[in-house]
């Protein structure tokens, strides 16, 4: 009996132990066949992919160069998954201060029972000049399929101890298990911000300034509406460098500040250092914008005359690459040439304009408590007008307004650079405003289960920037598909728009519609009046949410609408009025429905106060959206009388 137990027992303890065991790495070329037999991920079963391991060791060298041995395994599940074949390693390459050596890569499958390694041919890794500051490594496995096992392994070596890796243990593929290694010297200090909800399945330190960090089985984080960047969101070790200290011979503090960073960086000839230069023919814009009586005139003049003269290339940079002269004469360059010409047409029409660093949305917010500027990676013109109000302006889109931030700057910090009067100050970009968009519908519902009406659009904003974009970039015909919003039924027979180039006034948009009511029969007619108003379903259907929701900005939607009922039926079923918020007030929705005579009158509001809603608390807000969106598609129902 007690053999028994004890033998029991130590069962237990094994299931025990081994259930607790963190997933471990392998050493380069040695491969489980378990992996190779793997079907799916265990903790994400509909993966395409998944990262079996991800690991880094970094340490110093005798020359104090920073040295990281990245380790790298990623399993391919299916054909959709093909694609995490093709890798590019982007680093910092001008002046050698990073290099890439010692590259190792290969294909592992299954064949005939057995493991069988193809290399990645040396002659197929390409070395490709991202800009004049970086370059990237890039190549594609060989063979590539479903069941495949791909590894990689390098050394990155950076000259500069300030440029300690960040680390990521997360990414857009689920991950089995992800480590980082650091052995930092004495006379090194850096400061750790450290991003974690999950638990770590391996945190110790093993002397001598060693230590280790693992987490497992974390989810991907996959591309989810109004999300930012992935970065903003993972789990995530960040280094910044605080103080070289050798006992009795060498101290110094690199704990930068803003005025610090900003002050380097209008030092820069790649970007303070260009607000100087002149450009060719500058004297006419300037002369005419000096000319204007109003700062409004000015800045809208100068904002237009470089936005419609230049053509983006696609590049976000805080520095710029051929300079502004050379930017100018060729009309195209990427987001730092195009914004420190209009600073320095701005500054020379007369306008206090500071060029000021942002970082986009898809690159990720800034954090005020870290000074650095790694993080930008763009530059914009900043207008201070008195304590709290500021033009932020970004003329690499046509269709952004001066008066109004870019969107894709919104809810982070910048950092606004006054060189003359030596400020260097950090600025919440942010719009206070709601965002307007009204519909005015009037229509007649026919007995043969069709409608047609006409309706009035109203957008500010944002909205119309989206919208003259959409409509500029796309055409009217496909514009008009948009607007049908998926609907087979609703037929756009003429669309009128005014006001798409002025930038104080919103875009009115006048069409005419005509729409079958499906569903409907010989005795009962279907309507949804929601015409042209918000989109038909829920952005917000998934169950989870693994990114907080960031809109943005405020927004405020109205719908007006007055329905003439058909000859012959009556009202058998009306939605009735209803009111609806979040339990902190911060989404209010209201629908207000009422029938006159012959005709039915409704009104929908939304009113979205805040613009950002913590994953935390997701399920709270997808069920006020699910219940928001049935309300908007609830139909009217008519009855042959």
């Amino acid at each position: 009996m007690n053999k028994t137990l004890t033998l029991l027992l130590a069962c237990l303890l094994a299931i025990t132990v081994k259930a607790q065991t963190p997933p471990t790495t392998q050493p380069f070329g040695k491969v489980d066949v378990a992996d190779l037999q793997l079907k799916a991920c265990d903790f994400e079963k509909d993966a395409n992919a998944m990262v079996l391991f991800d690991k880094a060791d970094v340490f110093f060298d005798s020359q104090y160069q920073i040295v990281s041995n990245f380790h790298k395994r990623i399993k391919i599940f299916n054909t959709n998954g093909k694609g995490e074949g093709d890798i590019r390693i982007e680093y910092y390459s001008q002046d050698h201060a990073e290099y890439i050596s010692g590259l190792q890569a290969q294909t592992i499958n299954m064949v005939d029972g057995k493991p069988v390694i193809t290399k990645v041919d040396k002659k197929q890794i390409f070395t490709e000049a991202v800009d004049k500051y970086s370059s990237a490594l890039v190549f594609s496995f060989p063979n590539v399929q479903a069941g495949s096992v791909l590894e990689f392994k390098y050394t990155l070596t950076a000259a500069n101890v300030g440029d300690f890796p960040d680390w990521y243990f997360q990414g857009h593929l689920p991950t089995r298990y992800s480590e980082l290694k650091t052995t930092v010297p004495d006379l090194l200090y850096y400061k750790n911000l450290e991003t974690r909800t999950q638990p770590w399945a391996v945190n110790k330190e093993e002397g001598s300034g060693t230590k280790i960090r693992a987490i497992a089985n974390l989810p991907s984080i996959p591309d989810e509406p109004f999300m930012t960047s992935r970065e903003d969101n993972c789990e995530r070790l960040l280094f910044q460098l605080l103080s070289i200290n050798i006992p009795g011979s060498y101290s110094r503090n690199f704990s930068d500040t803003w005025a610090k960073v900003g002050d380097n960086m209008m030092k820069s000839e790649d970007l303070g250092m260009q607000l100087g230069k002149k450009l060719v023919g500058e004297e006419v814009i300037i002369a005419k914008a000096k000319a204007l009586k109003t700062l409004d005139e000015k800045v809208a003049y100068v904002f237009g005359e470089v936005k419609n003269a230049m053509k983006f290339s696609g590049t976000y940079d805080k520095y710029t690459t051929d300079g502004v002269g050379k930017a100018w004469e060729k009309k195209a360059g990427n987001s730092g040439e195009i914004n420190m010409i209009l600073c320095h047409l701005l500054k020379k029409s007369g306008v206090n304009v500071q060029p000021m660093l942002v970082s986009t949305r898809g690159h990720g917010r800034v954090n005020p408590a870290f000074p650095s500027s790694y993080k930008f990676n763009s530059v914009v013109a900043y207008i201070p007008i008195d304590t709290v109000t500021n033009y932020v302006l970004d003329a690499t889109n046509k269709y952004n307004l001066y008066n109004m931030p870019p969107a894709n700057v919104l809810n982070t910090f910048g950092l606004a650079m006054d060189k003359d009067a030596e400020t260097y100050d950090m600025v919440f970009v942010a719009n206070k405003k709601a965002v307007k968009y009204f519909a005015i519908v009037a229509a007649e519902i026919k007995p043969d289960s069709k409608a047609t009406g006409s309706a009035s659009l109203v957008s500010y904003g944002y909205r119309k920037v989206n919208t003259v974009q959409r409509y500029k970039t796309d055409g009217e015909k496909k514009y008009i598909d948009y607007m049908r919003s998926g609907d087979n039924g609703l037929k756009i027979n003429s669309l009128k728009m005014e006001d798409m180039e002025v930038d104080t006034l919103p875009l009115k948009q006048t069409v005419d519609f005509s729409l079958d009511l499906t569903g409907s029969d010989e005795n009962y007619i279907y309507f949804n009046p929601n015409v042209l108003g918000e989109a038909k379903t829920s952005p917000f259907l998934a169950a989870n949410r693994f990114t907080d929701v960031d809109f943005g900005y405020l927004n405020s939607f109205m719908l007006v609408g007055q329905y003439k009922l058909p000859a012959g039926y009556k009202v058998e079923s009306l939605p009735k009025s209803a009111r609806m918020e979040m339990p902190d007030g911060s989404i209010t929705f209201r629908r207000v429905m009422g029938e006159q005579g012959d005709a039915v009158s409704v009104r929908y509001q939304v009113d979205v106060k805040q613009t950002i809603y913590f994953k935390e608390n997701y399920p709270e807000f997808q069920d006020f959206y699910k219940k928001m969106y049935e309300m908007l598609n609830e139909p009217i129902v008519l009855k042959k009388s």
